[in-house]
């Protein structure tokens, strides 16, 4: 599994969805896991649980994704089988024991709000900062672009 991390606006979505088109590999979003804009931990364990575990035991994996608007997990989704899965998103590279390599990606701050917010408008906008808030408890407890193979400036 490689994982593409890095906070929120830098860049993870498009180099996610080329590498994974390169691999021929299966692209899974943490945006579809979050369990809404407080439910990054949850979303975490939900690629732990229901994709990760199941993966290394052999078995298949099935996820559910957030419904945004419901505020509810809506659908299941089964995981192809393939050689390599990219999982893109804060808290993809959280599961060591499950990584092939980690990818982070950094830009500055305001580019990265102005990339988010032009792809999410009004949407994220007045989540932004709660969210950046749990971006940075997240990575103080989780050293997540230490164990990164790849750093890219974006």
């Amino acid at each position: 599994m490689l994982a593409v991390e890095g906070r929120s606006g830098s860049g993870k979505s498009s180099l996610a969805a080329a590498v994974a088109g390169r691999l021929a590999a299966p692209l899974i979003r943490m945006d579809d896991l979050y369990a809404g804009w407080d439910g990054l931990e949850r979303g975490v364990e939900a690629l732990r649980d229901w994709v990760l575990a199941p993966l290394a035991a052999g078995r298949p994996a099935i996820w559910r994704r957030w419904d945004w608007a419901a505020g509810e997990y809506a659908e299941e989704h089964r995981v192809p089988d393939a050689e390599w899965l990219v999982v893109e998103g804060v808290g993809a590279g959280a599961l060591p024991a499950y990584l092939s390599g980690v990818v982070w990606l950094t830009s500055p701050a305001a580019v990265r709000k102005r990339r988010a917010l032009a792809r999410d408008g009004e949407t994220y906008a007045p989540h932004w900062d709660s969210w950046a808030r749990h971006e940075d408890a997240f990575y103080a407890a989780e050293p997540i672009r230490e164990r990164a193979g790849l750093i890219i400036e974006n």
